[in-house]
């Protein structure tokens, strides 16, 4: 499943736009229909009942969570056979994110605001699946069942009770997203590649024509599915604000067995049609403030970081923004030349080469350390993207000279990781 918007008015859960999920035996009632006592309000300190009891089963599953996630699928192409045609036909290629996306959500259940963000773009990004509110009894009752198998030491009425209101919450949030989504956005868009740039031997920069309108904000990202691999779908960054002419363009770098990647960089052609998914993310620029802004970017993390600046130049606003772009190496840095010529346009913006292997004009180091050594960055507000390691490590680095966690922007892990079902 995918990820963020707008928490609901005042930070509760969204009451039932649509019909609830049905054919449970009543377990999946609409949250204003249950009683309120099993579900109180929690605070970080102390989580509710029902987070307790989730939390147990969720720390007994982890060391088999290969055999629950195998038997939570046998459990739902049982139950609904037509399930599997929304899948891609390699599961062993996102075999995991749908299980992995529910148990994420499980865990934040008592932190209403995160669980809303999280689960609406869950429920927007679902739509290009084909997914409808008709499937969310069997994903529960697969769900239940796959942790009533395997979690042995802690399942009981209680814990399969606590269970089923969290995933009813998880559910209809996901379904009132989706329903809003559709009365105005269409669940894909069909674009066009019109030029397609290798920059070295596994990066391309590739800039596509959606066929409608697609509204979205620098900084965010969108899933992308080829007509090499249908149903298998891959985040990318967006590497621009958005333009007058309606353009996109992705950084690309093809991993090892990575199809979609693959195929973008080495397989794909102007004239090629790609579908996107609706933008998401919540790394995006406050532009109501002129604080400097601090951006870290690794790799083809530099993507966002680039479309960040644009914005910055495109809002008019004076606000120092200074880019630390790291690398393993000189040739990695392939964007390296259009950020110096929008640094001699620009006098608000800085740009620092990082490298960490190997000789190099620029700084050598960890991207992080480096950061590290210069500032003072505690007025700033932090931007990163990059590897994950990249970003743990950053975001460690970030706290420890100081810069408060609200001013630190990047993307939750947890959310890439749990996009679903079908990113490689």
């Amino acid at each position: 499943m995918d990820a963020p918007s707008t928490p609901a008015a005042g930070g509760g859960i969204p009451a039932c736009a649509t019909a609830p999920p049905s054919g449970l035996g009543g377990r999946w009632q609409p949250l204003a229909y249950q009683e309120r006592a099993h579900r109180p309000e929690a605070s970080a300190a102390q989580p509710s009942a029902d987070t307790v009891l989730v939390r147990r089963t969720l720390a007994e599953i982890e060391p088999v969570a290969d055999k629950v996630t195998s038997y939570f699928y046998a459990l739902l192409f049982l139950r609904d056979p037509d399930l599997r045609g929304l899948f891609p036909a390699a599961m062993d290629v996102q075999r995991d994110r749908l299980f992995k996306a529910l148990l994420t959500a499980a865990r934040y259940a008592d932190d209403v605001p995160v669980l809303t963000t999280y689960l609406s773009e869950l429920g927007r990004g679902h739509r290009k699946y084909g997914t409808v509110a008709a499937h969310y009894p069997a994903v529960g009752e697969a769900l239940l069942g796959a942790l009533a198998r395997y979690a042995t030491q802690t399942w009981d009425r209680a814990a399969e009770a606590a269970w089923a209101r969290v995933y009813t919450t998880v559910s209809q949030i996901m379904i009132d997203a989706a329903a809003a989504d559709e009365r105005t956005s269409p669940p894909w868009w069909q674009a066009e590649i019109v030029a397609h740039e290798p920059r070295n031997h596994d990066v391309a920069v590739i800039t596509v024509r959606p066929d409608a309108p697609y509204p979205f904000r620098a900084g965010q990202h969108a899933s992308v599915e080829t007509p090499w691999w249908p149903r298998v779908w891959r985040h990318y960054s967006f590497a621009c604000a958005p333009r007058s002419d309606g353009l996109l363009t992705f950084h690309v770098r093809a991993v090892p067995a990575g199809w979609v990647s693959g195929a973008l960089v080495h397989r794909a052609r102007p004239g090629d049609v790609v579908r996107l998914g609706p933008p998401a993310g919540s790394m995006v620029a406050d532009h109501s403030t002129d604080d400097g802004m601090l951006c870290l970017g690794g790799g083809t993390g530099i993507a966002p970081i680039k479309a960040l600046v644009e914005d910055v130049a495109r809002n008019g606003r004076s606000r120092p923004v200074e880019v630390f772009y790291g690398a393993r190496h000189d040739d990695d840095l392939y964007d390296l030349d259009t950020l110096l010529r929008l640094q001699k346009v620009h006098r608000w913006l800085s740009v620092r080469p990082v490298v960490s292997d190997g000789p190099t004009l620029g700084l050598s180091g960890r991207l992080p350390q480096v950061v590290g050594k210069y500032g003072p960055w505690t007025a700033y507000e932090a931007f990163l993207s990059g590897p994950p390691g990249m970003v743990r490590s950053g975001v460690d680095a970030l706290l420890g000279i100081g810069i408060p966690p609200h001013r630190i922007r990047h993307d939750s892990l947890d959310e890439l990781l749990a996009s679903a079902p079908g990113a490689p």
